[in-house]
């Protein structure tokens, strides 16, 4: 087998590390007790990230950011049935930062941490099914 071109090798390695915060999300979500701030951080890095593989799928280039407007604006112009999906999602960019600092006094909701887990999959569905089994590894949820 070839060695993977680098647009290919850096689109699974963005993927890898989505399925890698999904999966700490939901390790996050069944921990007892549950560690929903955490889980919420790792929803916003599994969405961002699978945003990102898909960017540099398609030679797009990107700065670096937590943004998913941003992020899902640019993905948008390449395949604007992404719209609904990344529209949902918008609202997971202040977990890059929410509850990473102290100061934060109000806990999320667990409903909370289990509709961001639901949303930051479904996200990384909608790219994996737009990148076609030819990236997707199968070891990925």
């Amino acid at each position: 087998m070839p060695p993977e071109d680098a647009k290919t090798s850096d689109t699974r390695a963005w993927l890898r590390r989505s399925s890698e915060d999904l999966r700490a999300a939901n390790v996050d979500m069944t921990a007892s007790p549950p560690l929903v701030e955490d889980a919420l951080f790792h929803c916003q890095q599994a969405a961002e990230k699978a945003l990102k593989a898909f960017l540099a799928w398609h030679d797009r280039p990107f700065r670096k950011t937590h943004d998913l407007v941003e992020l899902g604006a640019a993905c948008c112009e390449v395949d604007n049935t992404l719209e609904p999906i990344l529209k949902l999602a918008a609202p997971l960019t202040e977990f890059a930062w929410r509850y990473r600092y102290p100061w934060q006094d109000i806990p999320p909701a667990m409903e909370e941490g289990h509709a961001s887990l639901d949303l930051a999959r479904q996200v990384y569905q909608a790219i994996a099914e737009r990148l076609g089994q030819g990236i997707i590894s199968p070891n990925y949820p």
